[in-house]
């Protein structure tokens, strides 16, 4: 006799558990993994460059396969969220998940269209911005920028939906992260070349991404929680 075994809704089964705990890691260890390269490559100051940069020289792999690794654990840590989350959950229980793993994806592509070298990085680069931009330079400017969008908001959709459920503390951490994401990457458009802008802004990407590791965490240990 064969016995079905159906999970309750709102519980995560084990592959769904697996799943989010990818998103658990994804944002630790890309942060781990360029404070790691900034201590050692030579020449990269964070007040100048992005983390980006660090795609080329002869170590530029190790930041590639960072950005692989990072994005395909956000892609996989959105699918976790909306299996968790179900269909019930409406239209926030849907698009959160989803603006994750467009940021997911754009991490992925990044991997593959290098920023273009600027700034003293790698050594024997020019100082100062570059005079031209390269075709895989300009792409891995606009999946990043779709990456970011679509990770702002799903701080707010997030956020939004928190408030629903009564989740204050929640949804106040999410508005927060995402406002200052949102404002951190602006100053570095409106203050080009500003160190304190582009710390501030890498900060604030290391806020996002922990965000993203609390909320896998968060619905792994509560998945019947709001």
């Amino acid at each position: 006799m064969t016995e079905n075994v159906t999970t309750p809704p709102g519980a995560a089964a084990g592959s769904t558990r697996t799943l989010l705990t990818c998103g658990i890691i994804a944002g630790p260890l890309y942060i781990v993994v360029v404070v790691l390269q900034m201590l050692t490559r030579d020449g990269f100051d964070l007040s100048r460059h992005p983390a980006s940069l660090l795609s080329n020289g002869d170590l530029g792999w190790i930041q590639i396969a960072n950005f692989l690794v990072a994005g395909l654990l956000f892609v996989a840590g959105a699918v976790g969220l909306r299996r968790v989350l179900g269909p019930s959950a409406g239209r926030g229980g849907t698009w959160g998940p989803r603006l994750i793993g467009v940021f997911g994806a754009g991490i992925v592509a990044a991997a593959f269209f290098s920023a273009d070298p600027v700034d003293g990085f790698p050594p024997g680069t020019p100082t100062g911005p570059p005079t031209t931009v390269s075709v895989p330079g300009l792409v891995h400017f606009l999946v990043a920028g779709v990456g970011f969008l679509a990770l702002i908001a799903a701080c707010f959709v997030f956020a939004r939906r928190f408030a629903a459920a009564g989740r204050r503390g929640w949804s106040a951490a999410s508005t927060v992260t995402g406002a200052l994401f949102l404002a951190s990457w602006m100053s570095i458009f409106a203050l080009p070349g500003n160190r304190a802008a582009n710390i501030a802004f890498a900060v604030a990407i290391a806020l996002v991404l922990v965000w993203t590791s609390l909320l896998a965490a968060h619905r792994l240990t509560r998945p019947g929680e709001e």
